[in-house]
């Protein structure tokens, strides 16, 4: 029979709520005590969960990454936040494991209640992100690379989305656009709380405004061939725009192929601003003017805050919401508007 909890309580002369904590690093425990759990632990070969072959540490040194991958979005657009979080996890002794059940909170409260993982990082996050409840819960700390509404008590890092549209409506303003199309992301990420949507589109539409700039915002779509109806949709609404923002992975990586289609250049028939990483426009050979949208800083920032969180909370200090700077590269899609 295998051995339990209270065999090894039994054993290290230490009571069961006392095994308990020391596997879970839920209270401080002696050294002395520990070494005593550790060889009952080894003697009686119990090894309940991740937390207990780490028991010297209390530690697994595997960090948690919560997303989902909806069938409905751009795949690669969620694969350039995961390779920043794995390497810098790496890069400080740490594993990943990767949580994609759709049972969003039961696969956090699985996870962390069995002391998987000694920290939690949180992709895709949502306005009213429902994981939040569970990990307020959790005796792990967790940090969000997004923006929710009630993110009181975690670590959180995003890109100043306000900021990146301004930064594009500015540019686009100084040529002398009056005139602009803008491509959102699809209407399902807002009705799932994608609040980088809105907070990119609401600042673009106010800081049009004040330029005196008609702007009309259109919802793209993430798969042909929604991508070109939607594109046709908002040219033939707007045929005087002189320029485009695409805030819209998917349409942005169409977008090449789209123009060439309808025989026009840019920046000579059409000036172009797009919103996405350096890496992601080098996947798709885009030459497009673009606001950089940092997935590489975020998934570093936000893993090496966790980490410190993890090794001393204390030292972490108060929880940290910071918005990145974003900003634009010009690549010679735009010019002067006709």
């Amino acid at each position: 029979m295998a051995a339990t909890i209270g065999d090894v309580a039994r054993a290290a002369g230490v009571s069961r709520s006392t095994v308990s904590y020391a596997l879970s690093g839920k209270r401080m425990i002696s050294d002395e005590t520990r070494e005593r759990i550790q060889a009952a632990i080894d003697e009686l070969g119990f090894t309940p969960n991740a937390g207990a072959r780490a028991l010297a540490t209390a530690q697994t040194n595997v960090l948690g990454l919560y997303l989902q991958f909806q069938e409905d979005e751009f795949a690669p657009a969620m694969l350039q936040y995961v390779l920043p979080v794995s390497t810098t996890a790496r890069e400080h002794g740490f594993d990943l494991l990767m949580v994609t059940d759709t049972d969003l909170v039961g696969a956090v409260t699985r996870t962390t209640s069995s002391y998987m993982v000694d920290g939690v990082v949180l992709l895709d996050v949502t306005y009213d992100d429902v994981r939040l409840e569970p990990l307020r819960r959790a005796s792990q700390p967790a940090v969000l690379i997004g923006y929710a509404r009630d993110a009181e008590g975690f670590d959180s890092f995003d890109l100043d989305f306000g900021e990146a549209a301004r930064l594009a409506i500015d540019h686009l303003a100084d040529l002398g656009h009056r005139d602009i199309i803008l491509m959102t992301p699809p209407e399902h990420v807002v009705a799932r709380g994608g609040s980088y949507v809105w907070r990119f589109r609401d600042a673009a539409v106010e800081r049009a405004a004040r330029y005196g700039i008609h702007l009309t915002a259109h919802y793209g779509d993430s798969r042909q061939p929604g991508i070109r109806e939607s594109l046709d949709a908002a040219f033939a609404a707007s045929p005087a725009a002189t320029a485009l923002i695409v805030h819209n992975d998917a349409t942005i990586a169409a977008l090449p192929s789209y123009l060439n289609d309808r025989g026009l250049r840019s920046p000579d028939d059409l000036s172009v601003v797009g919103v996405f990483s350096r890496e992601f426009g080098q996947t798709f050979s885009l030459p497009y003017t673009a606001v950089e949208t940092s997935p590489d800083r975020l998934g570093q920032l936000a893993v090496q805050q966790l980490i410190r969180r993890i090794a001393d909370p204390a030292e972490a200090g108060v929880p940290v919401v910071r918005l990145i700077e974003p900003s634009l590269t010009d690549r010679g899609s735009t010019g002067p508007a006709a």
